[in-house]
Parts: structure tokens; C-alpha cells; sequence
């Protein structure tokens, strides 16, 4: 095969995806002799998108990325001066500046909840200052699109959805990128071509309803396109009308032109209507006609909701191609991952520090931390488990554990296994884990859902809240920061 051979790894130089601040503050810290102190941040997040039982982690091939190239060129150091911000010191700094730190993260694809730590950046302060919006950036769109995404899957019960939302995208990369975090978070496809050719993302589409409007007729348009693609003929089917017209035109092109070829129509689709009711009506119409194999697909403002309800109405649909809501996840379309910083290295061991608010939920999770998930016998997660970096979890005892949100309980953990989520990723900025491809990826989100996660985490409506619980000895330490902020 001949041509140029174009990888996942975006080429441009998006080191200055940053927020002003971050460099303030470095340029601060850079003037006070610190730089190199250690410190340790956290990504979070504190809800579900549309009150759902749960979140796709996804982003993190961008972030290692942005982390392993991270450099500023002469433009940039020039804008920089332009600001009359920074010190020259400083700005000579920066022509060598590389990112030295270390990232621990869940591994891309991992179901995560609220107030966990899906990544922990263990770095020099600058350069975990600096990294701060990138990382979040990546995370907060692709988690949130990978999660709509997999709540539309859910909804279509193992119909085929496809990801068909570029023209209504935010701009070019949330199409791409959009369409990336759609295919692991379970669609079968993009109809974007830029992304299926930068992630080998599998690309569908049909035609227009321009291409059935150009011709005379509805008829010749579906027959010139028949006669191109006779083995992969869907035909639009609702420029004028479904019933009347649309359908007995794709029945008379299934007839008079791809069966004297010896092909079939393998669908026909609907952008428009009731489409509950149309597809019913379209179903027995190709049924009559011998054409039981001929799919119907659907398009037009489709989401999680609106396809449960066409089911449950006894849509006859088997493939949903879903745009503007799915990639804008526009029912609740910010995630709200934030990057705290939870501990800073002082005389050879990690101080932690606690952010601590009049909103409860914005109190934060000091100190260098492990994430467990925790399986009963059942195969199934029944807890997430924080404790502090260094402690051992040990179950084959009962496991005495806090929940800290009704701590006077004599709780513990009997049956149970447990997996550590966090794994170092990035050492000394530099990728250490293998690569995993958007398969792998896709696969894993897939087998959580279908054999960990519980369907009841999985409903739409009130679904079971997943606990986050902490070891003793961690829930202890965090009060006593909590206590000791009261008197400052």
C-alpha cells in the first residue's frame, strides 16, 4: 500500500495550552528558588454527567503526549516576553525547560467515579504547575463524550450507534478527538474521515439528501448511487416523503437494479419524523418486498433518551447514527475534572495538604494516595477504596474500612479481592507503559460494564451510587488536617 502512514500522535506543538496563571505562578516559584521542590497533584472529579452512576476515564494518551513534548520554542519565549510579566532569568529557563515528573494514572478506559484520583502527577513544581489546563483539557472532553457515548450504547441494547456529530462539534479537534473518545466509549464508527484516518477508527456514512435533491427524481438518484456502490447501497429515504416515495423507490432499486447484479440493499435511512412510528410502517413495507435483510438506520437529534423511548415504543431501528448530542453531550456538557494539589515534599517525605471550603464536596483528598477497587465473590465491584500511598491492604481477614460520609458504622470488607487502579505511567517524563490501541481501550471499557459494574450503577434514573470508602488510618489523617485547618 502506498501513501504516507499517519499515526495517533498529533505532530502540532500545543505546549502553550496553558491558563496565564500557571506561568505566573511558576515564574513565582522559579524567583523564590523553588522549582524543584516535589510536589503531588490530583485530577478529580465531584459528579456524574446527567446524574448517572458513573464516568469513562479517557484523555490519557493526550496527556502523556502533551507531557513527554512539552518544550517552549523562540516564538513562544518572545510572546512571553511581549507580556512584561517574567523575569529574563526565567525565560532562559524555559528554552530547556522538559517535563521531568512522573504520572500515575487508571488505566485509559477504567469506569472511575466521583472524588478518586484517575491521575496523580508527582513532579518539580513547575512543571507540575504547568501542565495543569492541558491535562484537563483533554480529560474533561473526552471523558465526557466517552461517557454520553456509553450511556447512548446502553440505550440502543446492542443496536449498532454511530458517531456521526462532526458538523456540530465545537471545532475541528472536539470532532476528532470527540470521535476518538465516542469509539471507546462504545460506538461501532465515526462517519468523521479525519479521525478514522488519525486512529484507524472504522468510518461509515450514506449520502445526502443534496446528492436525491440534485437529480430530477428520487428514483434516478437512488439508482445512480446503486449503480456507484452496489455493495454497500443505503439509501435516504425522507427528502419528500417516506412512504409514499422514498421507500417504494429503495424497493424499486433493490429490484430493477442490484438484484439482476446480484447484490442487495443492504439499508435504507431515516433523518426525520416520527421515527417510532415510521420505522414500524418502513419494516413491514421491505419485509413484503423480501428484503428482510435490509437494515434501517436512524439519524436526527438522537440521544440515550429519545432512542430508549423509540424501543420502547417498538421501533423496528437497527443502527442509530447520533450527531449533536452525542458529541456536544449536550444534556449536561461540562465534566468538571479539576487539579488540586494534595502533597508537597518537605525533609525527604510528602506533607500532606487539604483544600478545605464551606461546600463539603469541594474538600479534597489530602496526600499521596492508592485507589483499590474491591470485588465481592460475585466477580462485581462493590467499593472503591483510597488509603494512604504506603499502607497494605490485606483481605484475606476482614477488612475493616470508613465511609466517610457515615463514619460512626463498624464496616468491613469480607470475600472481597482488591485491584489497584493507579499505575505509573510516566517517569522522569518519559512513557513507560506500553501504548494501548483504541481496541484494547474499547474492549475494556465494554468488559467492565458488561461484567463488573453494576447493572443498577448503570440506569439512567436514580442509579445506585458507588461508594468511595477509606482505610482507617487514612480517614484518620484526613480529619486531623481538617481539624488542624479550623485553627489556622
Amino acid at each position: 500500500m502506498g501513501g504516507r502512514i499517519v499515526t495517533q500522535f498529533d505532530k502540532r506543538n500545543i505546549s502553550m495550552m496553558m491558563d496565564l496563571y500557571e506561568m505566573t505562578m511558576a515564574n513565582g516559584y522559579f524567583a523564590n528558588q523553588q522549582k524543584t521542590q516535589k510536589v503531588v497533584f490530583d485530577v478529580f472529579y465531584r459528579k456524574n454527567p446527567d446524574q448517572g452512576g458513573y464516568a469513562v476515564f479517557t484523555g490519557l494518551e493526550q496527556v502523556v503526549e502533551y507531557a513527554e513534548n512539552l518544550h517552549f520554542d523562540s516564538a513562544d519565549i518572545d510572546y512571553f516576553c511581549s507580556l512584561n510579566l517574567f523575569s529574563e532569568e526565567f525565560l532562559q529557563y524555559l528554552k530547556e525547560f522538559r517535563f521531568t515528573g512522573d504520572i500515575y494514572a487508571f488505566p485509559e478506559g477504567t469506569v472511575m467515579y466521583p472524588n478518586e484520583p484517575v491521575i496523580t502527577v508527582v513532579a518539580p513544581l513547575i512543571d507540575a504547575q504547568l501542565i495543569e489546563t492541558a491535562i484537563l483539557t483533554q480529560v474533561n472532553h473526552q471523558s465526557l463524550i466517552a461517557t454520553k457515548t456509553s450511556r447512548i450504547v446502553r440505550a440502543a441494547q446492542g443496536r449498532i450507534v454511530s458517531d456521526f456529530g462532526a458538523r456540530r462539534a465545537h471545532n475541528i479537534d472536539a470532532a476528532v478527538y470527540g470521535a476518538r473518545a465516542a469509539y471507546i466509549g462504545g460506538a461501532s464508527g465515526t462517519a468523521t474521515v479525519m479521525a478514522g484516518q488519525k486512529f484507524r477508527i472504522p468510518v461509515n456514512g450514506t449520502m445526502a439528501h443534496s446528492w436525491v435533491m440534485y437529480f430530477k427524481d428520487e428514483y434516478e438518484a437512488f439508482r445512480r448511487y446503486a449503480e456507484i456502490y452496489p455493495d454497500n447501497v443505503v439509501l435516504l429515504v425522507d427528502t419528500y416523503d417516506v412512504l409514499h416515495s422514498g421507500v417504494p423507490n429503495a424497493i424499486r432499486v433493490a429490484k430493477e437494479v442490484l438484484e439482476p447484479m446480484n447484490r442487495r440493499l443492504k439499508g435504507v435511512r431515516l433523518d426525520s419524523g416520527d421515527l417510532a412510528y415510521l420505522s414500524k410502517k418502513v419494516r413491514k413495507m421491505l419485509d413484503d418486498a423480501g428484503l428482510e435483510d435490509c437494515k434501517i438506520v436512524v439519524s436526527n437529534s438522537l440521544d440515550e433518551y429519545t432512542i430508549t423511548s423509540i424501543l420502547y415504543q417498538g421501533g423496528k431501528i437497527d443502527s442509530f447514527g447520533v450527531g449533536e448530542r452525542l458529541i456536544t453531550a449536550k444534556s449536561d456538557p461540562v465534566f468538571g475534572a479539576v487539579y488540586k494539589i494534595s502533597a508537597v515534599k518537605e525533609n525527604g517525605s510528602f506533607v500532606p495538604r487539604i483544600k478545605v471550603s464551606e461546600t463539603v464536596e469541594k474538600i479534597t483528598n489530602p496526600g499521596l494516595k492508592q485507589v483499590y477497587r474491591i470485588f465481592g465473590d460475585c466477580g462485581q465491584a462493590v467499593a472503591d477504596l483510597i488509603t494512604g500511598a504506603e499502607e497494605e491492604v490485606d483481605l484475606t481477614n476482614p477488612y475493616r474500612y470508613v465511609d466517610p460520609e457515615k463514619p460512626w458504622k463498624n464496616r468491613h470488607f469480607e470475600n472481597c479481592t482488591a485491584k489497584k487502579l493507579q499505575k505509573l505511567i510516566v517517569k522522569n517524563g518519559r512513557r513507560i507503559a506500553p501504548v494501548q490501541s483504541l481496541e484494547e481501550i474499547r474492549a475494556y471499557v465494554k468488559r467492565q460494564l458488561d461484567t463488573e459494574i453494576w447493572p443498577e450503577e448503570q440506569r439512567f434514573e436514580n442509579p445506585h451510587k458507588h461508594y468511595l470508602d477509606m482505610s482507617p488510618a487514612y480517614y484518620e489523617m484526613k480529619m486531623n488536617l481538617l481539624d488542624e485547618a479550623r485553627n489556622l
